[in-house]
């Protein structure tokens, strides 16, 4: 494949430049979203001229129109000339994934990557020259505490938390039910969030009891934000590092093993593994790479970010399960589900 690319992209690099401007089309979503362009194109029932969008907005007429128009070019706004005049109307995909009032929006992953990831990944050339994140460099906060500087405000918490809960609401119910789970009557979400994954394992298994355990302050939030009517699941505030665990069938580590290096993992598999009784497990959760360096490319450029702004990095399915069988786990079962995020299943 990489030699059909180089073949073709030597009479003229279109792949290449596609490449290049790849940020260009990341800011131009980011700004549409920050904005509330897909949100007012979703309220209104016909489509807009620019200079109605730049008025509703607070922006110049300039610059809305040739933001709108290079939406249309990468196809997630639609434009039509009704007496000289173009008008604008979201796609379904924008409606669905990109405006704020959507079931499944994305809006809060996209400021998250607009305001958080964006300017960390301008110093990627510093971290890979050092080998260290960037949390110092772009917020002025210490490489050693990662966390520090994800939850460095308030406001700053709720993004994250944004990002995670919008990523469950996309890929939760695949990982959820990549095994047959309905055995484990008692699962604990280890570093749950704001409960979107635990949400989705309540309703694909409503006769087991699933509690989200994470840290005080993140708990407090995810009440007060992201709370639900008749909620199916419970919190509990602790430290799964420093403090006790509870006791559990099954328990779900998702997108927390990638944040840190392979010793600090070990520790956390191993007091897992001493809590669980025979019969018990751990899920995990992560993007993982191919085995032969290949890909997927989504989750090698995860792995970049998890240099510039953790500890970890993403791993292939080899990796994981060398961690479990170190720390005692024997039977493992790897699920790739063809989407961002596989599942492994190892049981004590």
């Amino acid at each position: 494949m990489a030699e059909h690319m180089s073949q073709s992209e030597l009479d003229y690099p279109f792949k290449l430049l596609e490449y290049f401007n790849g940020f260009r089309v990341s800011k131009v979503i980011f700004s549409a979203c920050e904005l509330g362009v897909f949100d007012l194109l979703l309220r209104s029932q016909e489509p807009l001229s620019a200079q109605h969008v730049a008025q509703e907005l607070g922006t110049s007429l300039d610059g809305m129109e040739r933001l709108l128009d290079a939406l249309v070019g990468i196809e997630i706004l639609e434009v039509e000339k009704t007496d000289g005049t173009a008008l604008y109307s979201s796609t379904d995909v924008a409606n669905l994934y990109l405006a704020k009032g959507s079931a499944k929006s994305l809006h809060d992953m996209i400021v998250y990557q607009s305001q958080t990831i964006y300017p960390l990944w301008n110093n990627l050339v510093d971290a890979v020259r050092e080998g260290k994140n960037q949390n110092e460099k772009t917020f002025g906060l210490p490489a050693e505490e990662v966390f520090q500087a994800i939850y460095r405000s308030e406001e700053d918490m709720l993004k994250f938390m944004g990002l995670m809960n919008s990523s469950w609401v996309l890929d939760g119910h695949d990982v959820v039910t990549a095994f047959n789970l309905s055995g484990f009557q008692n699962v604990v979400d280890l570093g749950g969030c704001t409960g979107a994954l635990a949400r989705e394992m309540a309703k694909a298994y409503p006769s087991s009891t699933v509690t989200v355990f994470d840290l005080q302050q993140v708990v407090e939030v995810a009440q007060k934000h992201f709370s639900q009517e008749n909620d199916a699941i419970v919190f509990q505030s602790g430290d799964f590092f420093t403090g006790e665990i509870p006791t559990a069938d099954l328990y779900v580590l998702a997108r927390i093993i990638h944040d840190w290096p392979e010793e600090k993992c070990l520790t956390l598999l191993k007091k897992i593994y001493d809590m669980c009784a025979p019969g018990g497990g751990v899920l995990l959760v992560e993007a993982m790479l191919f085995e032969n360096r290949r890909g997927p490319i989504m989750t090698q450029l995860f792995s970049l970010n998890m240099l510039v702004q953790t500890k970890g990095r993403e791993r292939p399915p080899s990796e994981y399960t060398h961690m479990f069988n170190k720390t005692g786990f024997k039977n493992i079962q790897v699920c790739r589900t063809g989407k961002s995020y596989d599942a492994i299943l190892a049981i004590r």
